[in-house]
């Protein structure tokens, strides 16, 4: 991920301006601190790291629901083999508009 001049601070101006970073931050302009030219960690309000944290957090679950899905589906022996599933969609796709091909 790319960023902007402006949002990259080194770290040891960084300490100095802490306070200023830590407002601009909070008015949503976030900043990446740098150490010898690799990143060394975000800058960025509360409320957005929060934010990020929910997301993350919900992803983590729909992951779990879809898991959970799918095992149900291999216990209750509604499954089929890969091969013969994709040989299957290719009869289909030669007979229909819709592009399966690539399956």
């Amino acid at each position: 991920m790319a960023f902007s001049v402006s949002e990259v601070v080194l770290l040891t101006p960084a300490r100095a301006k802490l306070s200023e970073l830590a407002d601009q931050a909070k008015d949503g302009a976030g900043k990446i601190i740098t150490e010898n030219s690799e990143s060394y960690g975000p800058l960025i309000d509360a409320e957005r790291a929060g934010y990020r944290h929910r997301l993350k957090r919900e992803h983590i679950h729909a992951l779990r629901d879809e898991v959970d899905k799918g095992l149900a589906t291999v216990e209750a022996g509604r499954t089929r083999d890969a091969r013969e599933a994709i040989i299957d969609l290719k009869h289909i796709s030669r007979h229909s508009s819709v592009d399966v091909g690539s399956c």
